[in-house]
Parts: C-alpha cells; structure tokens; sequence
C-alpha cells in the first residue's frame, strides 16, 4: 500500500476537483502597483507650511543681528530666538512669506525690505501687554517693513530725556556706572572699523585683534542694568524732552553712538519718536549661535565660523534690587 499524500494534491497528480487547470488561468493575478498620490503630497507639505508659519508667527521664530546697534551684548552674526507671545498678538506678528521678495533677494540679490507680505495696520493687539523697562524687542517701524532690535528704555506717560548723553526718565538722570571696557574679538563680522570706533583696535601680545571699547553700566528704576557703549559725543546725545504717549515705547540701542533708534527721525533711518507698541513683535530671549562671517557654502566651513561661549546666553537684562 502506498503512502497517503498529505500536501493536499490527488495520489493521481490532477487537482483535488478532478479537474484539469489551464496554466494561464491558474497563475496568482498580478499586484497593480500604485502610482504616487500627488494630492495627499500637497496636502501633506500644505499643512507643514501651515504648522511651521503658525508656530513663526505666534509661537517664536529666528532673528538674525546685522549691525552692531547692540553692542557688546549683541554682535552681527548672532542668531537669536524671539518670542512672538510675550506681549500679545498685533498686526505685525503674523508671518507670510513673499515669493516675490524671496526671489529678487535669493535669485537676483535685490535689496528688499522683507520676505514677508506686510498686513495693513490694525489698532491694539490681542492679548497685548507693554514691554517692561530692559526688555531687548523686535519692532517694525510704523511705514516699513524691517525688523529693528532695540532695548526699552521708557514707558507710556514717562518724562524722557537725553543730556550730554545721560538718560533721564522723570526728571531723574538712570544710575550709571564707571567708565570700564570690554575686548571684543575682531573677526570678519565685527572688523572694528577704525572709522566708527577710532583708537580702539589693539592687537594683544598673543597677536589677535581686539575691539577695546568703552563701557559704562546702566541701572533703570526698576532695578534691571546692561551694558552701553559710551564712545564719545554724537548727536543723538542730547534729546527731548519728551513725554511718552500712551500705548507708546521709546527704544534706544546700546551702542549709544553707533544707533538709529527713537531718538532719530525715520529719515535718519530712525523710529521717529517713541514707537505704538502695535508695532513690536515679540521679545528676543537668547542666542541659539553666532558665526564669525568666514563660513561658505561650504558646509565644512560652518563649524570652524561658529563663535565659541555665545550659544545660550540670555538677552535679559540683569535684576538687582531697586
């Protein structure tokens, strides 16, 4: 007696029907492969855009410094995150990008104010609330479309004023400190330019350069102090008196002589006064990085032009007791 077949097929070799199969028939059906689902892709990248143009225009975004108006605690190149909710939402906050602009400044390296589609003005803000003294903010000048950073200096219903280059706010002249200095390195990005900063490029026995400036220590009243550059007489030494406006800020840069701020008329490339906080958009918190100007598009060259012990630190002014 023969062995039974367990593979399920008949001892006679046909199928276990009986029947006869056609090969062509008895072949699995071939897999229809899918083609790409080109919608679901847009989609997909539609909503991406959304999510990452919603968090840059309520949430943070990136601030880069391009000129040493904050000097020593901000220099070019620096790389900074700014809040966007600190003081509320106005006009100024939302972010839409502008294909046109980002084309002439990327593709034929036009000048442009901003990437970005401006919104018409709007009045107050939503959830809004003013900046306090010392804060370091991003502000949009009424009638343009670029970004400053500057400190706050003063605030609705202040008496300011500027003489000989000393601050005062209601009548009383802001705490100052001795004249001391600060070496700042010099790279490509902060060249220490003997025509802005005369007499202050040393090279040190080591043999690197420095930017030897001098520096005098600011207290507001309300207890927050940083550093100011104090170079000498410029014209926005003596200024005001002035009285804030309401829902107003006045703005100063650090580097006292070296910044177009609130003191100087929008001709001037100034803010024109103290500024409708509708127009400041959020509030700097610290440095993600720094680069010293030598990188390339070269991605070997970003490492070696990062600028060492900047990383992390924070744009809040010191507290001391009042």
């Amino acid at each position: 007696m023969k062995d039974a077949v367990l593979d399920g097929s008949n001892p006679q070799g046909g199928p276990r029907d009986g029947g006869v199969r056609d090969p062509a028939t008895s072949a699995a059906p071939p897999v229809k492969r899918k083609g790409t689902d080109w919608w679901a892709e847009v989609k997909g990248i539609f909503w991406l855009v959304l999510i990452v143009l919603g968090f840059h225009s309520f949430i943070a975004k990136p601030f880069y410094i391009p000129s040493e108006s904050m000097l020593p605690g901000l220099q070019v190149g620096d790389r900074l995150v700014v809040s966007k909710f600190a003081y509320g939402w106005s006009y100024v906050s939302p972010t839409i990008p502008n294909p046109v602009a980002i084309f002439r400044s990327v593709v034929l390296r036009e000048p442009v104010d901003s990437w970005g589609v401006p919104i018409p003005f709007i009045h107050g803000r939503v959830f809004g609330s003013l900046p306090d003294r010392g804060d370091v903010v991003i502000v949009t000048p009424p009638g343009t479309h670029t970004d400053y950073i500057k400190r706050v200096v003063g605030l609705p219903g202040d008496r300011l004023q500027v003489k000989g280059g000393v601050l005062y706010l209601n009548g009383k002249a802001v705490q100052r400190g001795p004249l001391h200095y600060e070496d700042i390195p010099v790279d490509t990005n902060s060249p220490c330019s003997p025509a802005e900063y005369p007499g202050a490029l040393l090279t040190r026995p080591a043999g690197s350069a420095v930017c030897h400036l001098p520096i005098v220590t600011e207290t507001l009243p309300n207890g927050r102090r940083y550093d100011t550059v104090e170079l000498g007489w410029s014209p926005g030494d003596d200024y005001g008196p002035i009285t804030i406006p309401a829902d107003h800020v006045f703005l100063m840069g650090d580097n006292r002589d070296r910044s177009a701020d609130s003191r100087y008329p929008s001709s001037e490339q100034g803010l024109g006064g103290p500024v409708p906080y509708e127009n400041i958009g959020g509030r700097a918190e610290f440095i993600t990085f720094s680069l010293d100007g030598d990188s390339t598009l070269n991605p070997l060259t970003w490492w070696g032009a990062l600028r060492s012990g900047r990383a992390g630190t924070s744009l809040h002014p010191t507290q001391t007791g009042k």
